[in-house]
């Protein structure tokens, strides 16, 4: 029952669980392009998080992108460390279910990245996606730097108008930057590589993303 627990708030500091000091031990490679999952990655690539519901349907978004170098999935934007999925779903670690997403910025910029998040999923419900409900299921984007802290945050602003106009509610998303990336256990890595037929709750809101227009939006 306890690991049954589902809440749309964030825990107290009080009731954030312990956690562990050793890193989720995983099998590096990628079920579908072969890359390593675990650093060190190729030089000058860059990294990104993104909440997006369920990890496992917001990764497959992502893997076969051209200029993506390699995905995974796990947890952050919250205080326990090195937590199991478990732990996470029981909504005492304040974490929320990320796909990482290692690109070349030569070859594709944030901003197109930016895109796909946007038009893939619904920013606008908070502690939950579709059915999927819990504090792990939240949006997110977290950044490593101010620059594309900015970027992030311009296209929600970008985003968040077009929404409005279709009548949906604000953006609740969070972006921040600067947050610890913990990986999942293997068997959610790829995990509708590894089982075409598996659950995937993702869906956007049919409204598109018009990256650029107005906001001087550019690849990182």
């Amino acid at each position: 029952m306890f690991f049954a627990r589902k809440t749309p708030k964030m825990p107290m500091p009080s009731e954030i669980l312990t956690g562990r000091t050793v890193p989720m031990q995983i099998e590096a490679p990628h079920h579908v392009t072969g890359a390593s999952l675990l650093p060190p990655f190729q030089a000058g690539s860059r990294q990104v998080q993104f909440g997006m519901g369920c990890f496992w349907g917001a990764e497959r978004k992502f893997w076969s992108i051209p200029g993506v170098i390699v995905t995974a999935v796990g947890y952050a934007g919250g205080s326990t460390p090195n937590p199991s999925y478990r732990e996470v779903c029981s909504g005492l670690t304040g974490h929320t279910e990320v796909v990482l997403v290692v690109y070349d910025p030569a070859r594709i910029g944030l901003s197109e990245l930016l895109q796909v998040f946007w038009e893939n999923h619904d920013p606008t419900q908070g502690m939950r996606q579709g059915n999927d409900v819990g504090t792990q299921y939240r949006s997110s984007i977290y950044v490593t730097d101010e620059t594309d802290l900015a970027l992030a945050q311009a296209s929600a602003l970008q985003y968040g108008k077009a929404l409005a106009a279709r009548g949906f509610a604000a953006i609740t998303s969070e972006i921040a930057q600067d947050k610890p990336f913990y990986y999942a256990e293997t068997e959610h890595q790829q995990y509708l590589s590894k089982n075409p037929n598996g659950y995937c709750g993702l869906g956007g809101t049919g409204v598109t993303c018009a990256i650029g227009t107005g906001i001087g939006l550019s690849a990182s």
